[in-house]
């Protein structure tokens, strides 16, 4: 017992000779008016900056989704961006199946209509086939598309015409690679 109050002595006299050495601290580095004026500030960005930025944030967030549909050329993105707006609505409850949703691929889409790309896919593809951009397998590639497309009997008239666009690009320069002489 002798021995534990002289260890404990050892550790508390130190501890209370800097406490009684100790200099004067003071919580801020600020006082009077300015201390006052930094609260203020402080109290105008938490109550009004940071709420603002949480909801900037939350909806860059939620779009996030519909953002890579857009670039996947999902052919569902009218729903992915509804489901999106719903989980806005719903305090983001719907957003991780809207994300599931954008990476998925389409199977069950591509055996009801031919394809798994949303039809601004096609009219991206056409106008680079029509400046030339695209390789020759490429173009082939995007016939065959459609046609599979035209075989479901889900082909709109617009990529009827982008088809028949097609056939009479590939009767005036067969089989022209645009990337020749690119690295």
């Amino acid at each position: 017992m002798k021995r534990f109050v002289l260890c404990s002595m050892h550790v508390a006299f130190p501890g209370a000779a800097a406490w009684l050495y100790a200099p004067a601290v003071f919580a801020s580095f600020l006082s009077g008016d300015a201390l006052d004026t930094m609260a203020d500030w402080v109290a105008i960005i938490v109550l009004i900056v940071v709420p603002i930025g949480a909801i900037v944030l939350f909806w860059l967030v939620h779009i996030l989704p519909e953002k890579v549909a857009e670039k996947r050329h999902h052919p569902q993105q009218a729903a992915i961006n509804t489901l999106c707006l719903l989980s806005l609505a719903f305090g983001g409850l719907l957003w991780p199946i809207a994300w599931l949703w954008a990476y998925t691929r389409p199977v069950g889409y591509k055996l009801a209509y031919g394809t798994e790309k949303h039809d601004d896919y096609f009219d991206e593809m056409s106008e680079r086939a029509r400046a030339g951009e695209l390789l020759a397998h490429d173009v082939e590639h995007l016939r065959d598309e459609l046609d599979a497309m035209a075989a479901k009997g889900s082909l709109p008239p617009r990529l009827r015409q982008l088809r028949a666009e097609l056939d009479a690009l590939h009767r005036v320069a067969p089989a022209v690679p645009a990337a020749e002489g690119k690295v």
